[in-house]
């Protein structure tokens, strides 16, 4: 199980490497196809926003990615359920105040290896 449970952590990390790129770095040409319910003549003026927020992305995914590489068996369990924990919570703010896709894309997958952790 815990296997499966690195695994879903990589792909987690995985999305949120993805989604640092498009807030820093595609917020004005890709990132327009993927938030449709942002107006497009705002993700100019927003750019900076955004880029802020990719760059809390980027940590998240640090964090899930360093607690891949630890050896003790005990710090990589726990500095794993802090980060799935903060992408867990992250993800229920953003469904609650920008779009119920968020807590698919992000809160399931981290509450799934969470669970996977556990096992």
């Amino acid at each position: 199980m815990q296997l499966a449970a690195q695994i879903v952590i990589g792909l987690v990390a995985f999305i949120h490497i993805y989604i640092l790129w498009l807030e820093m770095f595609a917020w004005t040409t890709k990132a327009p196809k993927v938030f449709k319910t942002i107006p497009k003549d705002l993700f100019v003026p927003t750019k900076t926003l955004a880029a802020n927020q990719g760059l809390y992305n980027g940590f998240l995914a640090a964090g899930l990615i360093w607690s891949l590489c630890i050896t003790d068996h005990h710090w990589k369990f726990y500095v794993a359920i802090f980060f799935l924990t903060c992408v867990i919570i992250a993800g229920i703010y953003g469904a609650a105040t920008a779009s119920k896709k968020i807590l698919y894309v992000q809160s399931i997958p981290a509450l799934i290896a969470l669970i996977l952790l556990h096992l």
